[in-house]
């Protein structure tokens, strides 16, 4: 590797604002972020945000790590907050990285089923899947294009490309809504048509699509114990055998970041294991 090269993925002077910080991936993708130079913009909705900005700050230095605490439901206060890091902050990378996995969207519950889901659901889902994110590209955006310099990167899922296998679910209390997959299917559209509108104004703006990822840290709703027979199954379907950990996300997300992806826009990198080419 040159030294140009080695200077293009390097992020130091970078500014990232990271939505859904304190979620599986976001905590992740926050240190991953630090470790590689960038100062973070953390932003949650969990309590945990200010403990978890406290530990980045201990670890990396206290100017490296800001953290900003909202409800993205509320949408005034949540534009409030974005509207404020642009005052602050230039930014440089955004990642559209939170999402709502609960009841809420449909998420574990046979009220999220294709034949019974309630219009509510339907419309958490999309608010948290595709409007959070069209918020904070207009808001934070809107500077980028002024500076003419910028990468957006949305999380979206490998749902978005293919629907879930019906059987993974058979006897479990496990459940994904199709409302997932039809914003992670808008929010890949989202990349493209902001790829397309505002290359001209110097912003990029590609996607992740990761595939079977299992919260095996935490005990949440949504975490899996390393005996459930679910986690069995998921492994069954993915060619390399294992269920991806937010790392194997990072090379992706650090390249997209970096300039050394200046020539690229528009793009979706699936990262599954294997699972959507068969």
């Amino acid at each position: 590797m040159t030294n140009n090269t080695a200077k293009k993925l390097d992020l130091s002077g970078k500014t990232i604002l990271l939505t859904g910080a304190t979620g599986f991936f976001g905590r992740h993708f926050a240190q991953g972020f630090l470790e590689a130079g960038a100062k973070v913009v953390l932003l949650g909705r969990s309590l945990k945000l200010a403990a978890q900005v406290r530990e980045l700050q201990r670890q990396y230095g206290k100017s490296r790590a800001v953290g900003f605490r909202v409800d993205f439901y509320a949408r005034a206060k949540f534009a409030k907050v974005l509207k404020q890091v642009v005052r602050r902050f230039k930014i440089d990378v955004l990642v559209n990285n939170a999402f709502d996995f609960s009841s809420r969207t449909g998420f574990n519950t046979p009220k999220g089923k294709l034949e019974n889901a309630l219009y509510e659901q339907w419309q958490a889902a999309f608010e948290s899947g595709i409007y959070w994110a069209v918020l904070t590209t207009q808001v934070i955006g809107s500077q980028m294009r002024k500076r003419k310099t910028g990468s957006i990167i949305n999380i979206s899922s490998m749902y978005g490309i293919v629907a879930p296998n019906p059987d993974l679910y058979k006897g479990t209390t496990k459940f994904n809504p199709p409302s997932y997959s039809v914003v992670k299917a808008g929010l890949l559209a989202l990349t493209r048509y902001t790829a397309t509108f505002w290359a001209e104004d110097g912003v990029r703006c590609n996607s992740i699509s990761p595939g079977a990822f299992s919260n095996l840290e935490s005990v949440t709703a949504n975490s899996v114990a390393p005996q459930d027979p679910f986690l069995r199954r998921l492994r069954e379907k993915i060619l390399l055998g294992v269920t991806g950990h937010p790392r194997d996300l990072l090379g992706a997300l650090l390249f997209l970041a970096s300039d050394g992806s200046s020539y690229m826009t528009g793009q979706n990198i699936v990262i599954d294991g294997g699972w959507t080419i068969i």
